[in-house]
């Protein structure tokens, strides 16, 4: 039971937690993908036409949806607000913790909100780069909210 008692315990099964879910994730796909081509075998056996098995199981090869432009740069400015806001918090939190303990050290921990303000402001990068690619193709995002695209 000495192993229970390591300080490596807590690490190692957060990563093993995460690789089994990994590895679960992969094998439920295949699992999926060994009972749908089973229930094509059995299909065709029974001699139901391929036509009608597309309609029911959905074809084989099955092509990735379309994206909607505006979900995507909603999606975008939407992370992008709520990670600068928990990064300027994170940053505010120790500042503030800092001056009511009056110990200075604490301030290191402002450095955890350095990260998610970072990745916020890519994410507003990424709107503005996603706004501009838009705008190539001739489509226009109006300045009012929950006004859609313009040609």
């Amino acid at each position: 039971m000495d192993f229970m008692m390591s300080p490596f315990i807590v690490p190692v099964a957060g990563c093993a937690v995460g690789a089994v879910a990994i590895i679960s994730g992969i094998w439920f796909e295949a699992q999926q993908r060994r009972n749908k081509a089973e229930q094509r075998m059995a299909m065709i056996a029974r001699g139901i036409p391929i036509a009608e098995i597309e309609k029911l199981l959905g074809s084989g090869d099955e092509e990735k949806r379309v994206r909607d432009p505006l979900r995507s740069l909603g999606n975008a400015r939407r992370t992008g607000i709520v990670l600068v806001s928990v990064g300027m918090g994170l940053i505010l939190f120790f500042v503030a913790l800092s001056v009511i303990v009056q110990e200075r050290d604490v301030l290191a921990g402002s450095a955890a909100g350095i990260i998610p303000l970072a990745i916020g402001i890519g994410f507003f990068i990424d709107y503005n780069l996603q706004k501009r690619e838009l705008s190539r193709f001739g489509l226009e995002i109006s300045a009012e909210p929950g006004a859609e695209l313009q040609r």
